[in-house]
């Protein structure tokens, strides 16, 4: 029987009257895929290629995106969750989602599809049937491995056109500007839908946030995995 857990401790969206718009985005995928790899590529410019799998983090990051000041809070999760109903509430606290594959593992292929079921499962429910699903971007990781790869680049174009969401084959290792791509998409598709929405799905959206912010002020960290070692941590970075 799964314990009970805790979030991150509520994150600081900046000094009060900064001009911007907060998005929250979660970054699902096995473990081992290279999500951190990815989120720490976007922010700092820089890559690593090692990370401790069982840490989950969220980051905190203020960028330009098509001249808007945007402030990036992306949770990367560890990837080892084994109850789906602990993974289901860090999905409702975010608002996009990257769902991460590595090309050179078929395993991690597989579960993109239960990770986006999640995904709209535990939104669907939250919002109480909102008739879009939140935004998505499938993406698959170690494009600079071509020798190792496991999956064909049009499993996943097929995959992601029956999920109805972007993707894109990335190199977190050789390309920045593609790393940024990814999660600049993810902001126009969140801003689209936003615009696209009813008054209805609006007032839901905003239930949503409601019942999330309580959640994560309830909150204070989350264990990645059984271990009694893991941690959450919050990081804060700002660039133009």
């Amino acid at each position: 029987m799964a314990t009970g857990f805790v979030l991150p401790r509520p994150l600081k969206r900046g000094a009060p009257g900064s001009p911007g718009r907060a998005v929250r985005i979660v970054v699902l995928g096995q473990s081992g895929v290279g999500k951190t790899a990815l989120t720490v590529r976007f922010i700092t410019r820089r890559f690593i290629g090692e990370y401790d799998p069982t840490l989950e983090t969220i980051y905190q990051h203020s960028a330009t995106v098509d001249g808007e000041v945007v402030h990036f809070e992306i949770l990367d999760t560890a990837g080892q969750e084994e109850d789906s109903m602990l993974l289901e509430d860090k999905i409702r606290w975010g608002e996009a989602f990257l769902i991460a594959y590595s090309l050179t593992d078929r395993c991690s292929f597989d579960e993109v599809m239960r990770l986006r079921f999640l995904v709209n499962h535990a939104h669907g429910a939250a919002s109480r049937g909102a008739s879009d699903p939140p935004p998505a971007f499938l993406v698959a990781t170690k494009r600079d491995l071509e020798c190792e790869r496991m999956v064909a680049r049009e499993a996943g174009a097929a995959l992601a056109t029956a999920l109805q969401c972007p993707f894109a084959e990335v190199s977190a290792r050789e390309s920045f500007e593609e790393v940024v791509s990814v999660f600049e998409t993810l902001q126009r598709e969140l801003l689209k839908q936003a615009a696209g929405g009813s008054g209805s799905s609006s007032g839901s959206g905003h239930s949503r946030r409601k019942a999330s912010s309580r959640l994560m002020g309830k909150m204070s960290r989350f264990p990645a995995a059984p271990s009694p070692t893991n941690t959450a941590r919050t990081f804060g970075f700002n660039s133009s």
